[in-house]
């Protein structure tokens, strides 16, 4: 476990990095703007996502005979090394979009919140306009790094990443979610209906990172379909993490008030079943999405610790 926190604090590192660098290239007249984004994805955060896309990119490649470090050729090296900077470029591109529905979240007309990781939120520190604004440049941002042919030569590859992050973020992702919850604060929704709707706002840009880590680092199709099985269930299985984190966690650590969702009468599992059965629940869910990885054994062992920490974090 030990190994695994050092890795995951070198992946957040490396993308808070491209990230700093991307954004001071994009400096311009807009200057306030520039500054509010900044503030929004680099004001701290796990980089859980990034880790994500880091982490199935890299099981692709060890899961890939081609790259056993045993008999590795030095183009098979150098090939593997540019497929980790494709997967370092999506990973910032997932956390342009992360951030970019954060800073959305937080604002008077959705979650109305006025802290974000210890820190005022977008809109409390520059002003409304501004923050919609960061968000806005941040989605296209986003899909800029995918775009470019420095995350990957081949067109077709970066079509399919373009496509997922698409799709994951929009009507039948985290926008479509988004939307439900907060229908869901005028209206009851069930158990069955919560969990579509976390699935939506949710997980769907974890199966985007995880997937496309995949996709980048080369998986075949058997390892795609695997990480896609893990990766639902561990979307699922981190919502209800953050639904326990805001029932009984500390705020001080969360870097907001705990239990501002219940008291805005949002669905949430802990409503719905209770501490305990969701917590067994996402334990459930981590073990389920372990399984999907056992046939790649020591490849997946960075996944699977992830997937427990997902569900072991304090924040």
């Amino acid at each position: 476990m030990v190994e695994f926190q050092q890795q995951l604090q070198r992946d957040a590192v490396a993308c808070e990095a491209l990230l700093k660098q991307m954004i001071a290239k994009m400096a311009g007249p807009a200057g306030r703007l520039n500054a509010a984004m900044n503030y929004a994805v680099l004001n701290g955060g796990k980089r859980l996502r990034a880790a994500m896309v880091l982490g199935a990119a890299r099981m692709a490649r060890d899961a890939d005979n081609a790259f056993n470090a045993d008999d590795a050729r030095n183009a098979d090296h150098a090939v593997g090394v540019d497929r980790m900077n494709g997967a370092l470029r999506t990973a910032a591109a997932i956390e342009c979009l992360h951030a970019y529905s954060l800073v959305h979240d937080d604002l008077p007309a959705m979650d109305d919140a006025d802290m974000r990781r210890g820190q005022p939120s977008c809109h409390q520190k520059f002003d409304e306009a501004t923050a919609i604004l960061a968000g806005d440049a941040l989605q296209t941002m986003a899909f800029e790094i995918l775009a470019d042919d420095a995350t990957h030569a081949d067109p077709a590859i970066r079509v399919r990443l373009i496509t997922e992050l698409a799709q994951s973020s929009g009507l039948a992702g985290m926008a479509g979610g988004q939307m439900l919850d907060l229908e869901a604060e005028t209206r009851p929704f069930n158990l069955a209906q919560t969990v579509e709707m976390q699935m939506m706002k949710t997980g769907a840009l974890i199966s985007c990172a995880v997937t496309s880590g995949g996709i980048v680092g080369g998986a075949d199709s058997a390892l795609l379909a695997a990480q896609a099985a893990y990766a639902k269930n561990l979307g699922l299985a981190f919502q209800i993490a953050d639904d326990l984190l805001d029932h009984e966690g500390d705020a001080e650590l969360l870097g907001k008030p705990a239990g501002q969702d219940e008291a805005r009468g949002k669905a949430g599992f802990v409503a719905l079943m209770g501490a305990k059965a969701a917590a067994t629940e996402a334990k459930r869910l981590i073990d389920e999405a372990n399984q999907a990885l056992v046939p790649w054994q020591g490849a997946g062992d960075y996944m699977r610790n992830l997937a427990l920490f997902a569900i072991t974090r304090k924040t």
